[in-house]
């Protein structure tokens, strides 16, 4: 099964993406503002997980937050 971002569009391994809404990490003091551009995601088993690193933090995000980056 595809992973795929909030447009439809498939991702991959190694993809950027965008956060299109301001999220709240659970857990951290850390806030992904809207428009921040996040490289080299990894999928996970799940389509609609994507894991990627943020500093030293690796979290994972759920695609209907994320657009493929072209």
């Amino acid at each position: 099964m595809d992973t795929k971002d909030c447009v439809g569009n498939v991702l991959n391994d190694g993809d950027a993406v965008i956060v299109n809404k301001t999220l709240k990490v659970k857990g951290s003091s850390l806030n992904l503002k809207q428009g921040t551009v996040i490289k080299s995601v990894r999928l996970t088993g799940s389509p609609t997980e994507v894991e990627c690193r943020i500093g030293k933090a690796t979290i994972v995000l759920k695609t209907q937050f994320l657009k493929k980056k072209n």
